[in-house]
């Protein structure tokens, strides 16, 4: 309880510092609409090729885009924890009765509450714009509930980059490395049957596509749940791994102060 009580203070905390930044909250929130806008009449035609099974590209993309947002903004999570090493913030709060594991984990869940606000801006402009998700209310919070772990995770893994690198250059190279290659390696923009099949064969192992497809799949008109649960499954699988990664460079950074 005393660890559940610590990270939920500590996501409150990252919060309202996100709270104290409206320039930043403003564009955190308007850049994916951008995106699903912009996207969406840049690609409207893809629909017209043979073999793509929607008759909305909007529909179609609409998972992608929470997703690459939930991706894009995690990423970043570690940018944050580098100004606090600066500042000494975190070292004040080591010799705090804060729990140490609820350092980490109050900023990952804070990610995860960003990335489903994010989310429901998305999903309410496309309903707006004139998509459908005939998977429904339980299609829809899935779709937010992957977008969550995928941020959660990439959140774990910047974090953990921060305390290694503890330089935000170093971390700004790591990101923009892992980040795009992921995001186009994916069916975020494209069907599985339109990218080349090495291009397939890499999506099946990244986790991006695993939560793409996972989204996708349950705000279809006949959802495969199967599907959805072992796609959740890797991402959540990652997910513990990343938390052990961050955890141990958090260890290891609180034997170097």
């Amino acid at each position: 309880m005393t660890l559940i009580r610590h990270t939920l203070y500590m996501t409150l905390r990252h919060l309202r510092e996100l709270w104290r930044q409206p320039w930043f909250v403003a564009v955190t929130l308007v850049q994916p609409v951008i995106w699903l806008l912009l996207f969406g009449a840049l690609f409207k035609r893809v629909i017209e090729i043979p073999g793509f099974h929607s008759h909305s590209y909007i529909a179609f993309l609409a998972p992608g885009v929470v997703v690459m947002t939930a991706l894009f903004n995690s990423a970043w999570s570690g940018m944050s924890l580098i100004d606090d090493l600066g500042r000494g913030v975190t070292a004040r709060f080591l010799v705090s009765p804060v729990r140490r594991e609820a350092l980490i984990a109050g900023r990952i869940l804070k990610e995860a509450v960003v990335v489903v606000i994010q989310s429901l801006i998305i999903v309410v402009l496309a309903l707006i714009v004139g998509a459908s998700f005939p998977g429904g209310v339980g299609g829809v919070a899935a779709l937010f509930a992957v977008s969550a772990l995928l941020g959660a995770t990439f959140g774990a893994l910047s974090n953990g980059f921060a305390l290694i690198m503890r330089q935000e250059e170093a971390l700004i190279g790591a990101v923009q490395f892992i980040v795009l290659p992921l995001t186009f390696l994916s069916t975020t923009f494209l069907a599985a049957t339109l990218i080349p099949g090495w291009m397939r064969s890499v999506s099946n192992v990244n986790p991006v596509n695993w939560a793409v497809v996972a989204g996708r799949t349950a705000t279809s008109a006949h959802p495969d749940w199967g599907v959805v649960a072992s796609r959740a499954g890797f991402l959540a699988a990652l997910l513990v791994v990343c938390l052990a990664f961050a955890t141990n460079a958090f260890r290891s950074y609180q034997r170097s102060v």
